[in-house]
């Protein structure tokens, strides 16, 4: 699979993207301020993205990349991808049908509708907003843009890891939140094993987890605090293919893992972000992945679509 998702094509579709995106910023700390004495941090801040999150890559890289009907476009999301795809469709000016499940949050689901794009909230979860899309998609003959398991989609994904590199060259592991496992594939195919990839799931949407256990994707459970972005109810085949090629590893965490890593980037930061972007971090937090002394550790920050004054106000 990465020879279809490999260097060359990131960077080829870096240059097609790279004027609808910004260049987000990458935060060094010391692991300190998180009580991770020696071991220095750097967070790559894409909650700063367009659309608030790094679903935005794929989306542009989909509807600059493929041949846009007159039907536009339709997305299934848990709300990320459904704000993105919406966001590339208005800056295009083609139509988007975006569906999202109930547990899509609030803040996702007005920034689809901020965009114009039609909205159909549906659905408990991410499975279900994807056979509606599907069917309306072969009703209509508007173009399907997958959330994480399209080649398009993960390499403009990867372009995440192009910017990581350049921004710090001297990292050893990278922390990537996993639910699909499209950022995961295109960061994965990236790097190529010149630095440690570590997915990270909440213990109740262990979907790439599973997938590897079992030799192949298999349905997994999707319930989580993070549920509307890491719940993608089974990982994607070219994610699988992709860690599978590579010996990826994952870790799981809790909920209360990625709570207390939200209050924590809150408390030293001042950066408030959804569940599913403080997952990556709560794994070192909790202690399910622990650097040597003085290994450099990358972390990734997916998106920031959350209500910041109720999650300032929430409790610790």
């Amino acid at each position: 699979m990465t020879t279809l998702i490999d260097r060359d094509r990131i960077a080829s579709t870096y240059s097609l993207i790279r004027p609808h995106l910004r260049a987000t910023p990458v935060l060094t700390v010391d692991g300190g301020d998180f009580g991770l004495a020696g071991v220095p941090l750097t967070l790559k801040l894409e909650l700063f993205q367009h659309a608030g999150s790094f679903k935005t890559r794929g989306a542009f890289a989909n509807l600059l990349a493929r041949s846009l009907p007159a039907a536009g476009v339709v997305a299934a999301s848990g709300g990320n991808h459904g704000a993105a795809v919406a966001y590339a469709a208005m800056r295009r000016n083609v139509p988007a049908k975006i569906f999202v499940p109930t547990v899509s949050s609030p803040a996702k689901v007005q920034r689809i509708r901020d965009t114009g794009a039609e909205l159909v909230v549906g659905g408990e979860r991410y499975p279900d907003a994807l056979r509606a899309s599907r069917e309306w998609a072969a009703q209509s003959g508007a173009l399907a843009v997958h959330a994480f398991d399209q080649v398009e989609t993960l390499l403009g994904q990867g372009t995440l890891a192009l910017e990581l590199e350049a921004q710090a060259p001297a990292l050893d592991t990278v922390l990537v939140p996993v639910g699909g496992g499209g950022l995961l594939g295109g960061i994965a195919a990236w790097y190529r094993r010149k630095v440690r990839i570590v997915g990270v799931e909440p213990d109740g949407a262990p979907t790439l987890t599973a997938a590897l256990a079992a030799g192949r994707p298999v349905e997994s459970a999707v319930g989580s605090i993070a549920a509307d972005s890491l719940a993608a109810g089974m990982a994607g085949e070219l994610a699988f293919s992709i860690a599978q090629e590579l010996a990826l590893r994952t870790t799981l965490v809790s909920d209360d893992d990625i709570r207390r890593a939200q209050r924590a980037l809150w408390t030293a930061l001042r950066i408030a972000t959804e569940p599913g972007a403080a997952t990556a971090l709560a794994a070192l937090l909790s202690g399910a992945y622990r650097p040597a002394p003085g290994e450099r550790v990358g972390v990734v920050i997916t998106g920031g679509n959350t209500a910041a004054f109720d999650f300032a106000a929430s409790p610790a």
